[in-house]
């Protein structure tokens, strides 16, 4: 007998990309029918992202009110809405894997953008955005007049940006740096304290990450001196993005592609004595996890999945098995955690609010729930509007709190919450700066 539900802990199948049926439109639609079906039935996802009520919309106002006669054409705009964050797969659904009715939502919404990709449908803006490491090493180079002419404040250019690449006015941008966190490195090299508990116990290998190589080295940095600083020896890697903004577009051969060049440097270190440590939730959702999935017979890649932490993770297993030093100064002024969706499908807990707890006399304010951004999702034209909407509940939350400090795992989502609350913080921040400010390694 089918139940609902399962004590079991979720699954997750091989994604067969490369298998014709994946992309096959009439095997496509009768699965987005089965588990569309199910879904109306359950509706326990309704308050998570805008797919669920889209679907629930559409079922609802049509003539039969069932999933049957309604039109396949009228599925995209369901399959627009899902940002991949894993989140009703992880915290919701009682049918995923093992369950019998198998549902992954978030990925037969990857199999349709795959699907649709197979047949000429390409988002070309959506496309070259997803091009991390050509985009940020252009950028670098005149890192000024792109982050002037990006800003919402210059409206002409962001009209141009508006009309050529279908970027939403309204929305905040990344900024550029002209020094990447691999460069910024290897010009100010650390060596690990010798004082600390975990010294001459744990080496970690920096995955950059392109977000914080281009966008945000003062994350690589605060990272690289909380680590020296409590005992781990650091080396700096970045072979190249990881893939995820290419998994956006399900662009599946490209991120197969980058999981192979990745994760045979990654091994290198892995060999040494390395753990490799990510310092976005995305990335190492990725390295742990979707990679595998896409490439299940590349050896690196299972290398890798076994021996990668997220840099919130990575201090607090320290702390645990080694110690810290002490010298961790209060921060009165508070912190609210946003908890990343990517950091939350990893299953490794609210390691964020866990470190930061870390530090005395510090008041740390937990939001668990969606920002609603996702990668171009809430950057791009008609998107950005359904990611404000998605991210209202956080945005109250954290202008309740009005805490000092926002930080979040996830970059993006912590500047779409600064840009849409009214607090005393002053900038979007990573979780590891706050560590970094606490112990006196950074200064305001």
């Amino acid at each position: 007998m089918t139940g609902e539900g399962s004590l079991d802990a979720p699954t997750r199948e091989i994604i067969r990309w490369q298998d014709p049926e994946f992309t096959d439109p009439v095997k496509l639609d009768a699965e987005m029918r089965r588990v569309f079906d199910i879904c109306h039935g359950c509706r326990r996802c309704f308050n998570l992202c805008d797919s669920f009520p889209r679907l629930f919309d559409l079922i609802d106002s049509s003539p039969q009110e069932d999933v049957e006669h309604l039109k396949s054409e009228d599925f995209k705009p369901i399959v627009e809405a899902c940002t991949l964050c894993d989140m009703c797969f992880m915290t919701k659904c009682p049918y995923v894997p093992p369950h019998p009715f198998m549902l992954d939502f978030p990925h037969l919404m990857l199999r349709h953008r795959a699907a649709e990709a197979a047949s000429g449908h390409k988002d070309f803006t959506q496309g070259q955005l997803a091009e991390m490491d050509r985009n940020g090493t252009l950028a670098r180079f005149a890192s000024p007049i792109v982050n002037w002419a990006s800003d919402k404040s210059n409206k002409p250019m962001r009209a141009v940006m508006e009309k050529l690449a279908h970027i939403d006015p309204k929305a905040s941008l990344p900024k550029f740096h002209s020094r990447t966190f691999v460069s910024a490195d290897k010009s100010a090299p650390l060596h690990p304290n010798p004082a600390a508990p975990a010294f001459g116990k744990r080496k970690a290998a920096l995955y950059a990450t392109c977000f914080v190589n281009y966008n945000r080295p003062v994350t690589g940095m605060a990272a690289r001196s909380v680590l020296n600083h409590i005992g781990v020896e650091t080396v700096v890697s970045y072979p190249g993005c990881c893939g995820m903004p290419f998994l956006e577009q399900a662009n599946l051969a490209r991120v197969a592609e980058n999981a192979a060049k990745v994760s045979k440097e990654l091994a290198k270190l892995i060999d040494q004595g390395y753990d490799i440590v990510a310092l976005t939730a995305s990335c190492g959702l990725m390295l742990k996890f979707e990679w595998a999935l896409i490439c299940p017979d590349n050896a690196d890649v299972k290398r890798v999945a076994d021996h990668v932490f997220d840099i919130d993770e990575y201090v607090v297993d320290v702390a645990k098995k080694q110690g810290l030093p002490d010298g961790l100064s209060p921060l009165p002024e508070g912190v609210t955690v946003h908890l990343a969706c990517h950091a939350r499908a990893q299953n490794m807990g609210p390691k964020a609010a866990e470190m930061l707890k870390l530090i005395p006399g510090t008041p740390v304010d937990v939001i668990e729930r969606c920002s609603g951004h996702g990668g171009t999702f809430g950057v791009v034209e008609p998107t950005h509007e359904v990611a404000v909407k998605v991210g209202r509940p956080v945005f109250r939350a954290a202008n309740t709190q009005k805490r000092g400090h926002i930080v979040s795992d996830c970059p993006l989502a912590a500047q779409h919450i600064v840009a849409h609350t009214d607090t005393p913080a002053r900038e979007p921040e990573h979780p590891i700066q706050i560590m970094a400010r606490a112990y006196g390694l950074i200064e305001d």
